[in-house]
């Protein structure tokens, strides 16, 4: 867990080995927790990928910091996600909560290559001050560095226990949850302004044969003015949107896919319990 942006589903994506969570440079990316399932002959870790830590303006961001929370009351060891740009000061009241934890808390500090060894140095201090009990390891997500050892010690820190999951399980979400994470994924990067986080993605149909995926996708926004845009003169925005999605799927399912795009308009969704639920976030 950590503020958005700092890397936390890269770091995910690293150390699950599978394109799990997400990844754009926009914040609020993840809206879920998203679990990843690592499987060895002896071991089985899940780890689990949670939104960026906010103030809610709005009852979507109250179900996203609930997940961030809900991840400190049943977790054995916890990565607090940090990066060597963002305001350590950010959030005093999440980190507050953090400070009570009473697991093991592995304070990461990521995107090291922005920085030196002064200012790494620095922040470090800073943030011992902040969380004393933490365990502070400067790591690279994207480039891969010190990930290695981090696995090192999340393997030392785990309890034993009985596996939660099959041995042959990667996630415990469902495939259409990749379908709509991956269509939101090429609206968050193709779209600008408001129109990505004013989007959901509902699959209605899904159907698979050996050789194909067919799928319904509808895309939700809160405005017809959101619709348009979406849409782009002559269609053409929603095509291209289309076909990027089409071919992370195919990508990811490794096999053909016919996907259907529409657009819907539900005013407000981000603010209405009974839509939420439906879409698959917590409330209460």
């Amino acid at each position: 867990m950590g503020n958005p942006n700092v890397g936390k589903s890269t770091l995910m994506n690293r150390l699950v080995g599978e394109n799990i969570s997400i990844i754009t440079s926009k914040a609020q990316t993840t809206r879920h927790r998203i679990i990843g399932i690592v499987n060895t002959d002896d071991m089985q870790i899940v780890y689990s990928d949670t939104p960026g830590v906010l103030r809610p303006n709005y009852k979507l961001q109250e179900s996203m910091l609930h997940f961030s929370e809900s991840a400190l009351d049943d977790a054995d060891i916890l990565l607090y996600v940090t990066d060597t740009v963002e305001k350590i000061d950010k959030h005093h009241f999440f980190l507050e909560k953090v400070r009570q934890s009473t697991i093991p808390v592995l304070l990461l500090i990521n995107k090291i290559d922005l920085t030196n060894q002064k200012g790494l140095e620095q922040q470090s201090d800073e943030w011992q001050t902040i969380l004393p009990q933490a365990e502070i390891i400067p790591i690279s997500a994207t480039n891969n560095f010190n990930i290695d050892y981090l696995q090192k010690r999340i393997v030392s820190l785990l309890p034993d226990a009985s596996p939660y999951f099959e041995k042959d399980a990667m996630t415990d979400r469902p495939a259409r949850f990749f379908v709509t994470e991956i269509i939101r994924e090429k609206i968050l990067r193709y779209y600008q302004k408001e129109i990505p986080y004013s989007v959901e993605v509902v699959v209605e149909q899904f159907e698979e044969s050996d050789e194909m995926l067919r799928i319904k996708a509808v895309i939700v926004v809160e405005r017809s003015s959101q619709k348009g845009i979406i849409i782009g003169d002559k269609g053409l925005a929603i095509k291209k949107t289309g076909s990027m999605a089409r071919k992370a799927i195919e990508r990811f399912f490794n096999k053909k896919v016919f996907l259907e795009l529409f657009v819907k308009v539900e005013k407000d969704w981000r603010n209405r319990d009974a839509l939420l639920r439906d879409f698959g976030y917590k409330l209460d």
